[in-house]
């Protein structure tokens, strides 16, 4: 037998579904990926950055002196991808980052009136219109989609990665 023909048994059984079933969820993926990126999109049309950059200067704006920990805990991204967001906002003119008080290894950030002014364009919900409508599902419909799109995510293997990286985050 040569090796083209071999096969690898697969481990686990592929489930008997209606031949349609798949492509009607990945229509329906299909329509909430594109809902994320047209909102996006016009938010960074309109203000000039990116949606992430947008909801993470939102969240500096509406706690004057946050610092980046708290600002990753607030947007659930990691420390490192606020750092680059502040970073960007701040060579944007748009943030501003100061030591006051007691422990000056502690930075705090302000948005500028130029990162008000971005804000004040875009268009909201800042934090883009994906959270926003998972918080309107029910405890029972969310758990369940939680358990549901767990078991697509261990599908997809290793590449399934970027749990906390905003939607909004520009891909460089």
């Amino acid at each position: 037998m040569s090796p083209a023909a071999k096969t690898i048994p697969s481990r686990r059984q592929t489930p008997q579904h209606p031949p349609d079933a798949a492509a009607k969820v990945l229509r329906r993926f299909r329509v909430v990926f594109n809902s994320v990126k047209t909102h996006f999109r016009a938010v960074e049309r309109t203000s000039g950055i990116s949606g992430a950059q947008v909801w993470a200067l939102s969240v500096v704006h509406a706690q004057p002196g946050i610092g980046v920990n708290e600002l990753a805990r607030a947007m659930d991204v990691h420390q490192s991808t606020a750092s680059n967001l502040v970073r960007a906002l701040q060579e944007a003119g748009m943030v501003v980052s100061e030591r006051e008080g007691e422990d000056r290894r502690a930075v705090q950030l302000h948005a500028t009136p130029r990162g008000r002014k971005a804000l004040a364009q875009a268009p909201g919900p800042f934090e883009g219109v994906l959270p926003g409508a998972l918080r309107q599902l029910d405890d029972r419909t969310l758990a369940r989609l939680d358990r549901d799109l767990a078991s697509l995510i261990r599908l997809l293997g290793p590449q399934a990665s970027g749990r906390n990286v905003p939607l909004g985050a520009r891909e460089d």
